[in-house]
């Protein structure tokens, strides 16, 4: 089964676009025989990137590329007004373009500040862009925002990302709400959730992909077959944690709240055994 969104002749937008999650995802969308646009900074990434989803496509004019910074409201203006004018309008849209540098706390402001400007505020420029068009367009659509489990279960260690992926959390749910509830809109929002995958933003100086994460094209496969079936919280699995943990990890955090436990107890000294039981329940 594929969802009514993603047929041929349909068109998919995808920041981030030029590899990994993003260019995955987009060799699927192009596969079905959608026109895809990828937005990203670096002319040769994006000019490799179109190598990639010509072949998928096996059409040279249904692939479009286009540099652009996701923190820059203008520039994401700039590619909607190129998408429109090259394949008539946008069908789905794939907010995922990201970054993580590292940070602390006490750290660097210009970290915090970029994070949050890519990772954050790029997910709100580009549905506050796109998103009006593609509900008077009248047709079905999808946005999709790439999230992530640090933004659900804020582990410590990059508290400006865990800031960001939670704050896209919350802006999806809302935004699905308010689409769900606007007259005339044939748009749902989802949000994936990736697990470890085995990209140029996780490989942390490694060669080889490690055992426990899964490729970017088994994300994006798992992504489409989720689509499919209606999922808004897309969580994937990865070859270490199946999906049960992760639902028993998340109920912990939000456990936090509940029981009144310190914050971040997972991690806590004293609450090590309790969390370690409460895990083996999975």
């Amino acid at each position: 089964m594929s969802h009514p969104t993603l047929v041929p002749g349909a068109v998919a937008v995808v920041t981030g676009g030029a590899a990994g999650i993003g260019l995955a995802s987009a060799v699927r969308f192009a596969r079905l025989g959608l026109k895809v646009c990828v937005a990203d900074l670096g002319a040769a990434r994006l000019a490799e990137a179109a190598i990639v989803l010509t072949e998928a496509a096996g059409d040279a004019g249904a692939v479009m590329t286009m540099e652009t910074d996701v923190s820059d409201r203008a520039a994401l203006a700039a590619l909607e007004a190129a998408v429109s004018a090259r394949f008539g309008g946008t069908d789905v849209l794939m907010n995922n373009a990201g970054i993580q540098p590292g940070s602390d706390i006490l750290g660097p402001l210009g970290n915090w500040e970029r994070v949050l400007a890519v990772n954050l505020w790029g997910v709100v420029h580009g549905t506050q862009v796109f998103v009006p068009g593609m509900i008077a367009r009248g047709r079905p659509g999808l946005v999709i925002n790439t999230g992530s489990k640090q933004g659900i279960t804020t582990p410590p260690g990059d508290p400006a990302y865990n800031v960001a992926k939670a704050g896209v959390k919350a802006f999806t749910e809302a935004l699905q709400h308010s689409l769900r509830n606007t007259e005339g809109a044939r748009l749902s929002a989802h949000l994936l959730i990736p697990g470890f995958v085995w990209t140029g933003l996780t490989a942390g100086g490694r060669t080889e992909k490690p055992a426990g994460a899964w490729t970017a094209d088994e994300t994006a496969d798992f992504l489409l077959e989720r689509l499919s079936a209606g999922d808004f919280y897309i969580l994937c699995p990865d070859n270490d944690v199946p999906r049960s943990l992760d639902e028993r990890r998340i109920l912990w955090a939000a456990g936090d709240i509940v029981e009144n436990r310190p914050p971040l107890s997972r991690w806590h000294p004293d609450y090590a055994e309790a969390f370690k039981a409460f895990a083996a329940k999975a």
